[in-house]
Formats: C-alpha cells, structure tokens, sequence
C-alpha cells in the first residue's frame, strides 16, 4: 500500500478538505466551512485579533460544523423531512418567529399522511421550545466533544459549542449574553449568516441580513467591524473564486502554520468516523468496527505495521460520503425506491470527491470509492471488476459486509457471526476476495462475538 502520508501535511489543508464533508451534511453548497473561514479570517483581523488568536479562529470556523450529523436522524424524526432540505432551508429564514413557524409547518411531513402529519405538526406546537434545545444541544455538545479529543484548544472547543449562542441571550445551548458568548463563537455565526445569504441573496442580502441582527443576534461593534472588512476591495469577488480554497490555505499567520503529526493525523480521521457514525442510530460504532475487522484481515495476511495503519485510516473514511445521504434513506425501514437507491449508490463517489482533496489520502480515496464495488463487476458506483480493485479495498469490502450484517440495522436485529460469515462465504470467489473472507474467518475465532472485539 503506497501512500504520500509520511510527507508534511498542513492541518489547514486536511481540516479544509474534510469540511466539505461538513458542508454535505448540513445541505450546503460545497466549500460553506471553507467560505466562512475566509470571511471570520478577516473580521478577526478587522478587530485586531493577534496571531496566535486568529490561528485558532482559523480552526474554529474550518470545523464549526463538527457536530452537525449527530442531530441529522432526530430532525427526520421529529419532522418528517430530509435532514438536508430542512438544514438548509431553515439558515436562509430571517430571524424571526413567525418566519420560523411558517418554515418548519411548510416542511414537515410533507411525503406522509393527513394525520401523520398533523400529529407531527402538533407535537411542534407543543413542544418547540424544547425540540430546538434538544437538536442545538446535541449539536453543540457533539461538536466540541469530537474538537477535544482531535487536540484542539479550549478556545476551538468552546467557539464550537456556542456556536449557536445569540448576543441578546435567546441562543442556545446556554443563553448566553453579550460579553458572555466566546468571540469566536460571534465570529463563526456571524460568517455562516453572511455566506449563507451572500449565497441566496447576494452580497446586498448578506449585508442587510447581518444589520438586521444587530443587537440580537450578534454584538453592535461586531457587525459594524464585519461591514467594514466587507467594503475592502475584492473581499466579494474573492469570496466567489474558484481558487478561495488555495487562498485560505494560505491565510494562517506564518509562525502559527500547523502541520498534522501522525498522532493527530489519527485522531481527526478518529474525529470524522464519530461524525459519519453520528449520521444515523444504526451506523453508531459502524466505522471503528469496520476499521477493526480490516486490521484484523490485514495482520492475517502479513501486513507490515505501517501498511496496517494507513489501511486503518481508510476504514475509518471510507463511509465519510454518507454525510450527503438523508436520514430519511439511510434510516427507512423499508426498501428503497429507485431514487432513493440512487442517493445511496452516491455516497462512495462523495468519500472519493472529499478524501481525493488531500494529497496524502490519495489511496483511502480509492479505497471510500471502491469499498462497494464487486470482483464480478456487479459492484457500484463504477462496476469495476478484479483487475481494477486493489487488495485494500477487498479488505475494507469484506469488513464492511461483514460489520452491515453483524450490527442491528432499521429493518432486523444483529446476525450472529457464524450466519454472517455463511452468507458472506456465498459470495467468495464471484463477488468478494477468497483470501481475505479466510483471513476475516481466522480471525473472527479470536473474537468475542458478544462484544465484537479480540479476545
């Protein structure tokens, strides 16, 4: 398995590849993270943030979105609605409650039934208040647990988990007010807003739309500072270039560029397998494990140390496309219609669109792309047949069936391990690699089958 992993890699590069990933799931334009970086950036540096603070707003606004999947399957639950349509409309409404109400009874249960949908509407109406606490708090909290543990300052971890906080103390999770709220939190909403309706209304819509929340949304000198550095020549046109993501690699202060040792290298791809398996109740745990079988295979088949840790970096991406697939497919109980299958079949092209972004993934690109395809060519997204799948992906296929078939799913409880590796083994020699169903075989009699790791 070759890899360009052991060259420098700039945080900002790999951060700024997988928030598009961020960007999906949240029903954004490709690039959303990235804009709101460029445009925080300059705000901070309006208001004469010093650079090591503006370092860590970098990483702030790169990743304010971190926990965004894990509220994804409640908001489908509770409305009735595609988790990304509902996203992203509900960012473009203005601040307003009647503007709010009119948006989530315009959305809700609209594919469902008279009285399914009264019900869900009613169960709104009753308990709003408590929804919006519950999703935002999830969101919030998720969001700085997964900013923790990827080795982030508490100024990163505390700008992401009041990210959603209102400067006349009606945001959330906590109510805070004014000087209460992180800067950097103001910042990042403050950027989302002005992308977001820069993106639908123009730069005219963006402008009015942060003047309009002034004084309830966001501190007075705040936006008075973000008109000013959106008056300076080409902040607008830059903005909108197709080379903005070059240039924001490239706005870090100097002395403060990070480079992503092989520790943290591990631990943002740990990070972003919390976030894909946040997406659905039935995919929690799925990427760990999947990344345990292939390491599993891969030590029976004589895998040297440093292969076996690139091949585990791929198994914890290689599902990172889900994040652009509803909770209302991912989740339904039932099978998909052919549209909806359709939408599934995309997931593995949006890992390769999103790990093929960072030089250094090169071969876990190929790997989140291929993982569903089959020797036989009966495989998607691109039929391809076993001349043209490498052995790491016939790894992470077989791992990957293996996990589906084993874990609880929507539509059946758990498989015991003996029926899952049956059903597999049909499907040697045609569809899945013969040596790596073996090596999955041995190694599965190391394992605790009731707690799905080594003995």
């Amino acid at each position: 398995m070759t890899s360009n992993a052991s060259q420098q890699l700039r945080l900002a590069e790999l951060l700024g590849a997988l928030s598009h990933a961020l960007d999906i799931t949240e029903g954004q334009p490709r690039g959303h993270c990235v804009r709101c970086c460029w445009i925080g950036t300059k705000i901070g540096r309006q208001v004469g943030l010093p650079d090591t603070q503006l370092s860590d707003l970098y990483y702030t606004l790169l990743l304010k979105d971190l926990g965004c999947s894990s509220n994804a399957a409640r908001i489908c639950e509770l409305y009735l609605t595609d988790d990304h349509t509902f996203k992203h409309g509900f960012k473009t409404i203005s601040d307003s409650l009647p503007a709010a109400l009119r948006f989530v009874l315009s959305q809700t249960g609209l594919k469902h039934g008279f009285a399914e949908r009264v019900r869900a509407i009613v169960n709104i109406l009753q308990n709003g208040g408590d929804i919006a606490k519950e999703l935002i708090e999830t969101r919030c909290q998720r969001g700085a647990d997964i900013a923790r543990q990827m080795h982030f300052s508490n100024d990163v971890v505390d700008g992401i988990y009041s990210l959603d906080e209102h400067w006349n103390g009606n945001g959330r999770p906590h109510k805070l007010k004014e000087r209460d709220i992180p800067l950097f939190s103001q910042i990042a909403l403050m950027a989302q807003v002005l992308d977001v309706f820069q993106v639908n209304s123009g730069k005219t819509g963006a402008i009015h739309e942060l003047k309009s929340r002034s004084g309830t949304w966001f501190d007075p000198d705040l936006v008075a500072a973000a008109e000013t550095a959106a008056r300076e020549p080409g902040f607008w046109e830059e903005l909108q270039s197709d080379t903005l993501e070059t240039v924001v690699y490239g706005l870090e202060p100097a002395q403060n560029t990070r480079f992503a040792d092989e520790k943290q290298f591990d631990d943002i791809a740990h990070g972003f397998a919390q976030v894909i398996d946040s997406k659905s109740p039935y995919t929690a745990g799925h990427s760990e494990r999947v990344m345990l079988y292939s390491d599993m295979i891969a030590e029976e088949l004589g895998y040297s140390d440093r292969d076996r840790q690139l091949l585990k970096r791929a198994a914890l991406l290689h599902d990172i496309g889900k994040l652009g697939v509803s909770n209302s497919i991912l989740d339904k109980p039932g099978k998909l219609d052919n549209s909806e299958w359709e939408a599934m079949r995309m997931h593995p092209v949006y890992s390769d669109e999103i790990l093929s972004r960072i030089g250094a993934f090169k071969d876990l690109a190929s790997i989140g792309r291929g993982h569903h395809e089959k020797l036989d060519g009966h495989g998607y997204p691109d039929g391809l047949t076993a001349g043209r799948i490498s052995m790491e992906t016939r790894i992470v296929t077989v791992a990957d069936i293996f996990d589906a078939l084993t874990a609880e799913r929507p539509y059946r409880g758990p498989m015991p391990f003996s029926k899952a590796l049956g059903i597999i083994e049909s499907d040697t020699g045609s569809a899945l690699d013969p040596m790596c169903f073996e090596a999955l075989k041995r190694a599965t009699q190391r394992m605790d089958p009731e707690k799905g790791r080594a003995a």
